[in-house]
């Protein structure tokens, strides 16, 4: 069989980047380069042809989840987006109250593959050491995230602390009623003052 042409190995590279965002967020980046390469079909080999390490990968892997999530949940920056009444309408016409519905749901819940990154790669963000893209990544999408979510009665920071930790929460204890318990309380205290 012979090499891959350019376009397919881009293709490839991104499949990669793609799958390699989804198995992180829902289980860690302990995957093994030999089970994502798998997960995409392609040989354990060709990892090595398409990134200099697996660091690197999840480098582009925690950007392109920042990515997915700004462009499906956040307002674009100089956004003509109207505001709504409870703030800053999203890019994706959601009001504040809807992004919190969608991020409290059972849905969301049980779909770490395709959530939000910041509860997807806290434990590894928090586990790592030294300074990597990755971190920056992540740091400056938590940023823009609570800039996101700041109203003139509730800042930011803790909506978004509010969100990610009842997520996060709600995950840990997924099958049990508190779980539920967890993101209703979450809901209405974000909700409440609107």
């Amino acid at each position: 069989m012979g090499r891959a042409s350019k376009a397919q190995a881009q293709e490839n590279r991104q499949r990669v980047v793609e799958t390699a965002s989804r198995l992180f967020r829902e289980q860690g980046t302990q995957v093994s380069v030999a089970d994502l390469m798998k997960a995409v079909g392609l040989t354990h080999g060709g990892f090595y042809k398409q990134f200099a390490s697996k660091e690197a990968l999840v480098d582009e892997a925690t950007a392109h989840a920042f990515e997915e999530f700004t462009r499906q949940y956040l307002p674009a920056s100089g956004s003509d987006s109207d505001p709504d009444s409870e703030g800053t309408a999203t890019q994706a016409g959601l009001t504040q109250e809807e992004l919190i519905d969608v991020y409290l749901s059972a849905e969301h819940r049980d779909n770490a593959a395709d959530g939000c990154p910041l509860a997807g790669f806290a434990p590894d963000r928090a586990r790592a050491t030294g300074d990597s893209e990755a971190h920056r990544v992540y740091a400056q999408g938590a940023r823009d995230f609570a800039e996101a979510l700041a109203t003139e009665d509730q800042d930011g920071l803790a909506r978004l602390s509010t969100l990610v930790g009842a997520l996060t929460l709600a995950r840990a204890t997924k099958g049990t009623p508190i779980s539920d318990e967890i993101l209703d309380a979450a809901r209405a205290a974000l909700t409440e003052s609107d």
